[in-house]
């Protein structure tokens, strides 16, 4: 008795290349001289149930028919592979099923002493599981493989001698998707492929396991966040070894559409490139790059500037680049070239470019009255941070300078300033020169190379992804809003005059936190450099921080940060004030507990209980709480009879009580920490200036003006 090799899959193939196809030997079953025999016999041969062992140490117990196995038994070999089934004269045939010494196993038809017909083989080496037809001891037909434990990878269609071959459904680990026609394992006909986790799908031809002839290919913008954008770029065409290759046009998500032709996944030959508003452009293509020469203008609306002229402009009005400082650097006789090519790839991304800049100036508002906001200086700084262009080796004040143009010195740090469009647009391409020009290996048209690898690599992954402290909660920015301007005064008293510029170093901040006495067992020097390092490329080297220009964007955040630790145990009062909300509004207010509370909050930690100097010592009032009608109330929000913010009763009751907490806290920071800090600061200050021609006087304004290097670092340490 003989039973020939059976092949199977060792290794689950991966989301681009077919399986190795590796082999499972079952080694032959041949039954040997007898040694011995117990059981039933007729007319001198074996017949009926029995037990014969064979030399080697193979054994078979079951039934016998005139000497030989016939009917249902069990042979096991000495080496530890077991067939428990039907047998016909010695063969294996029937239903059976044969388990290895590894506990792998194959349950169901058997002809021949081989697996045929329909079977369900297990491996333990490599998780391989499969259910579905055989024929002579391979995978032949319709059938299920599954290549790991978890069951996400597997293989759901036709099989030719163990390949898959014919159409299938293949799912990878990953969660990717093939649905379509195989040959060889490989992905070979029509398909369609999905990349969940990229956001992509083709769905066309294939051949040897890639991209192959004319089909689609679709990419969904997803931001890092794993958000999706609405708008998806569009390929149908010819394709060639998996790039695009041949003729195809391409719909980009702005709206801009190219036909023409590709090579290497690139435009490369005669095109046609048609812009959202309309307006077409033909001509040649090299690299990705329009020769403009040989462009010309097409259906050109009222106001169009058609490329026939090379002094005109691509652009409308509102999106003119102002780049020269960048053009001075290139050679006068490709200027204009470079300047084309560097507005050719703003119009493929103008409808996001549009999209970046109408909501980053909505930041910090409640409504906006038909888009007629302008964006800031703080909104912009808030975009490049959310998209990590400071961990280019670059500080948004040294952007500042970059990008000043002709500004006043004293303006060129202001959170102030109007961003219009074409300035931002401007900036962004003088920035994306800066941070990328040094990793281009020479390309055709530096400008335009530098600005599409700073949209592609990080603007359009990461805006409108809002981090930071200010923006991040829209109710919260709304009403931190109501305290910048006072908040801009006090961060102008700590700047230093350099370059004709007014700067501040993370330094002085550790210092003036120091003055106002705001460092505490809570927030400590520590705790107070992690969170200026929170949005840092290396959080957690602190002291590299330390001397660090920041612009007020930074320090305005730093402070939203160290309102939740300074008024930590106020929003632990403020959420028992919630719990007791459920009882009726008078009896709230008029609550001993309450009033106590309330008085807590008035006096906890003030700057004024700690030197131990009257508010009003001056005689003054020190009026510095925001008005009520000042701090903006979220529609989630409404006001209770008894004057009190209350969550409404919804699904996200708990998160609206969240958020008043995070707003209330704000409010105790600012009204009642910070603002009488800087007041007493500030008025103790001028009291020394008006006396310093007392000895004592001088010495200690000396003493609060000194501020050695090397104490915050000792600090850090």
């Amino acid at each position: 008795m003989t039973m020939s090799q059976i092949k199977l899959q060792n290794h689950p193939d991966s989301d681009e290349q077919p399986e190795d196809e590796g082999k499972y030997e079952l080694p032959p079953l041949v039954i040997l001289t007898e040694q011995r025999y117990e059981g039933e016999t007729c007319e001198g041969q074996f017949h009926g149930q029995g037990v014969a062992y064979f030399e080697g140490g193979h054994v078979y117990k079951g039934m016998f028919s005139k000497g030989l196995m016939d009917g249902f038994g069990t042979f096991t070999r000495a080496a530890g592979l077991k067939y428990e089934g039907e047998f016909v004269h010695n063969i294996p045939m029937g239903q059976g099923t044969y388990t290895w010494a590894d506990g792998s196993t194959y349950k169901g038809e058997v002809y021949n002493g081989i697996p045929h017909g329909t079977g369900t083989y297990k491996c333990t080496q490599n998780s391989l599981f499969y259910s579905g037809q055989w024929h002579q001891g391979k995978r032949h037909g319709k059938g299920t493989a599954y290549y790991n434990e978890e069951k996400n990878s597997w293989y759901k269609g036709d099989w030719v001698r163990n390949n898959r071959e014919g159409c299938g459904l293949r799912c990878y680990p990953s969660g990717n998707t093939y649905s379509g026609e195989w040959k060889t394992n490989q992905r070979h006909g029509k398909g369609t492929m999905l990349w969940l986790n990229l956001g992509q799908k083709y769905v066309g031809a294939w051949q040897d396991g890639v991209q192959h002839g004319q089909g689609t290919h679709v990419w969904n913008l997803r931001r890092k966040d794993g958000s999706q954008y609405s708008q998806s770029n569009r390929y149908t065409g010819e394709f060639a070894q998996g790039q695009r290759h041949g003729w195809g046009t391409f719909y980009y998500a702005g709206g801009a559409i190219y036909e023409g032709e590709w090579k290497n996944n690139k435009k490369h030959g005669q095109g046609k490139f048609t812009l959202s508003d309309g307006r077409a452009f033909e001509g040649h293509f090299v690299d990705d790059q329009i020769i403009t020469p040989n462009l010309r203008a097409h259906s050109a609306p009222l106001g169009a500037f058609p490329l026939s002229h090379s002094n005109s402009s691509l652009l409308g009005p509102d999106m003119t680049l102002n780049i020269d400082c960048l053009l001075d650097m290139i050679p006068e006789r490709k200027r204009d070239t470079e300047r084309k090519q560097v507005e050719f790839v703003v119009l493929r991304q103008e409808r996001e470019l549009r999209s970046i800049c109408s909501f980053y100036s909505r930041l910090g508002y409640a409504r906006s009255p038909e888009n007629t906001l302008l964006l800031s200086r703080l909104q912009f700084w808030r975009l490049l941070k959310d998209c990590n262009i400071h961990h280019h080796g670059i500080t948004l004040t040294q952007i500042d300078r970059l990008i000043k143009e002709d500004v006043d010195p004293a303006e060129i740090h202001s959170p102030f300033m109007p961003v219009l469009l074409r300035k931002l647009i401007s900036y962004l391409v003088i920035v994306a020169h800066h941070i990328h020009s040094k990793d281009m290996v020479s390309p055709k048209y530096l400008l335009a190379a530098c600005f599409s690898k700073l949209m592609t690599d990080d603007i359009l992954p990461n805006a409108k992804n809002v981090k930071g402290f200010l923006f991040r909660q829209p109710d919260v920015g709304v009403m931190a809003m109501n305290y910048m301007k006072r908040c801009w005064e006090v961060f102008q008293l700590f700047c230093t005059a350099t370059r004709d510029e007014l700067t501040m170093t993370c330094h002085h901040l550790l210092w003036m936190f120091k003055d106002f006495h705001l460092l505490d067992h809570k927030l400590t020097t520590r705790r107070l450099l992690e969170i200026i390092n929170t949005e840092s490329h290396n959080p957690d080297n602190l002291s590299a921080s330390v001397d660090l220009e920041i612009t007020f964007l930074e320090f305005f955040e730093v402070l939203l940060g160290c309102a939740e630790v300074t008024c930590e145990q106020v929003s632990e009062t403020l959420k028992e004030d919630h719990r007791v909300f459920g009882s009726n509004t008078e009896t709230r207010k008029d609550s001993p507990e309450v009033e106590v509370r309330e008085e807590m909050i008035q006096t906890k930690n003030s700057p004024f209980q700690l030197t131990g100097i009257s508010s009003a010592q001056d005689g003054s009032q020190w009026d510095v709480k925001t008005e009520a009608n000042e701090i903006p109330e979220p529609a989630e929000y409404t006001d209770d009879p008894g004057g009190e913010i209350m969550c409404r009763p919804a699904e996200n009751n708990t998160k609206d009580c969240k958020l008043e907490l995070k707003m209330k806290t704000v409010d105790e920071f600012f009204n009642h920490f910070f603002f009488p800090a800087s007041d007493y600061y500030q008025l103790v200050t001028r009291n020394i200036m008006e006396e310093k021609h007392h000895p004592e006087s001088q010495v200690a304004l000396d003493k609060m003006k000194q501020k050695p290097n090397n104490a915050v670092r000792t600090t850090c340490s």
